[in-house]
């Protein structure tokens, strides 16, 4: 069985050394819409793969990190993103460039890495991340699997190379949720929500 949860955010970044000159030297943004799609054998106490409430927990708080900020690619001019932090309070910082196939690479193994430190309380069992979509326009989107998320060919994702500015990781409900992450530290889900 296959479930689908979609959320929102807006964002600004540049795709550097991409094709289109607006994209590769301009600042601009989009309105994301992120699919994230959970598959399981088994269905829970509630006859449920996974409770969509409980997506509005973790995965929902790190995914709306990227709202209303800026994300800024590690291998960019330093000068740039210097400048980027300096005058923006909320930013991300990717060890790739923050194109729809690398989001859907960098939200995959966020997702993944939640599911796998997630304690399920009711009943849940086998709970998986199929893939996520990444719509970065009405007309555009780039799906990602596992196999693309971990793909070295694509160039090398390390959660540790990627890094939430102070503001953002200040409204987390968890303030130490990266880090726990991180450390593959368990989270419990609640059992009511």
């Amino acid at each position: 069985m296959l479930i689908r949860k979609l959320f929102k955010f807006e964002n600004a970044h540049i795709v550097r050394d991409c094709t289109t000159q607006r994209c590769s030297e301009n600042i601009h943004g989009h309105s994301y819409k992120i699919e994230v799609l959970l598959e399981s054998n088994y269905l829970d106490n509630g006859q449920m793969v996974y409770d969509f409430g409980l997506t509005k927990r973790t995965i929902k708080e790190l995914i709306d990190s990227f709202d209303h900020a800026i994300t800024l690619w590690s291998g960019d001019d330093t000068s740039y993103i210097e400048s980027m932090k300096k005058y923006s309070n909320r930013w991300i910082e990717l060890p790739v460039s923050p194109s729809a196939e690398q989001f859907s690479r960098v939200i995959y193994l966020i997702v993944e890495r939640i599911l796998a430190c997630t304690d399920m309380q009711n009943g849940e069992r086998e709970v998986k991340l199929h893939s996520i979509i990444v719509h970065e326009t009405e007309t555009g989107y780039a799906q990602g699997f596992k196999e693309d998320a971990h793909s070295e060919l694509m160039g090398k994702i390390a959660l540790e190379d990627i890094h939430f500015s102070e503001q953002v990781q200040s409204e987390w409900s968890q303030h130490d949720i990266w880090s726990r992450l991180l450390k593959h530290e368990h989270i419990k889900n609640p059992t009511v929500v």
